[in-house]
């Protein structure tokens, strides 16, 4: 029997009355994917040091599928290779192909040092995939990083702290593109005057339509200085991982909203509550006279 990190382990009982078991090979013992395995059930989520038996067997995550050992009755395992097109690749995915690329190894040698199948590797860098702690550790390993890294540890450091680019390209971006970023809700920056006439900036949850940026607060609030004033409003994403991001900038007139109607359209479509909590109930628009934006990306290659 040999198996790889990813993998399932199915044990079917042969004693009247007892249960089958399956669950997650988190941890080899041996390079050669010999047994014991370290096995997450799926029953119980606790690891624990299996040797199996004669009822035993491995449900490769490569192999998972209607021609696989107990595939109709085995918990579901993701497909190993995602099709074309397939969904966004997480956080962790983007991290762990960053690192991998930049270190010039493949996948099937990545995989072999971190002991897993190629099949499970490229799921983990395609889907938005949370892997057991003991294959991001080896994974990390593998990589030469850590498995907090991996995962995005240091999320309360400012943003870009990574190596630029070697060659990177400063796009502009065009009125639609900039709608397209802002697309309907998010969280963003409004530079306002403060009281005292300071500059200040400051982020709020807001809502985007129709060329408007909307956001709630309370009256006599830092946000709320913006009433009656022209402003600016930013919202930016940075992706450390690959040294990219861009920022789209919006300049325009704020007003309060106080159609009783226009109020309860924009409760009724906001896509959450503002994160600090408690009652905020001026809405403030800001009708983006222009939007700007830049985006920094990679050099085509030549």
């Amino acid at each position: 029997m040999r198996a790889h990190l990813g993998d399932q382990l199915v044990v079917e009982r042969t004693r009247s009355g007892a249960p089958r078991r399956d669950g997650e090979i988190v941890g080899l013992r041996h390079p050669d994917g010999t047994p014991p395995y370290e096995v997450r059930w799926s029953d119980t989520d606790e690891v624990t040091l299996v040797y199996p038996g004669p009822d035993a067997h491995v449900h490769h995550l490569e192999h998972g599928g209607p021609g696989a050992p107990d595939a109709g009755a085995a918990r579901t395992v993701p497909p190993a290779v995602p099709s074309a097109g397939a969904a966004n690749p997480g956080d962790l995915g983007r991290r762990v192909a960053a690192e991998r690329r930049a270190r010039g190894l493949g996948r099937e040698e990545t995989a072999r040092r971190a002991g897993m199948s190629p099949g499970y590797l490229a799921y983990l860098e395609e889907q938005p995939a949370d892997p057991s702690v003991t294959a991001l550790i080896r994974l990390a390993d593998a990589l030469g990083t850590t498995a907090a890294a991996l995962r995005g540890g240091g999320f309360d450091l400012p943003p870009g702290q990574g190596v630029a680019l070697l060659r990177p390209q400063l796009h502009d971006l065009g009125p639609d593109e900039c709608r397209a970023l802002l697309s309907t809700h998010g969280i963003g920056r409004v530079a306002v005057s403060a009281p005292d006439g300071r500059p200040a900036v400051v982020p709020v949850n807001y809502e985007f339509y129709d060329d408007t940026i909307a956001f709630r607060t309370r009256p006599g609030s830092l946000p709320a200085a913006a009433v009656g004033t022209e402003v600016a409003f930013e919202v930016d994403h940075v992706d450390d991982a690959l040294s990219q991001g861009w920022s789209v900038l919006a300049v325009g007139p704020a007003s309060v909203v106080t159609d009783p109607r226009a109020v309860h359209g924009l409760v009724e479509r906001s896509h959450t509550m503002p994160w600090p909590g408690g009652e905020r109930d001026l809405w403030v628009s800001i009708r983006a006279a222009t939007l700007t934006g830049r985006r920094i990306t990679a050099a085509n290659p030549h």
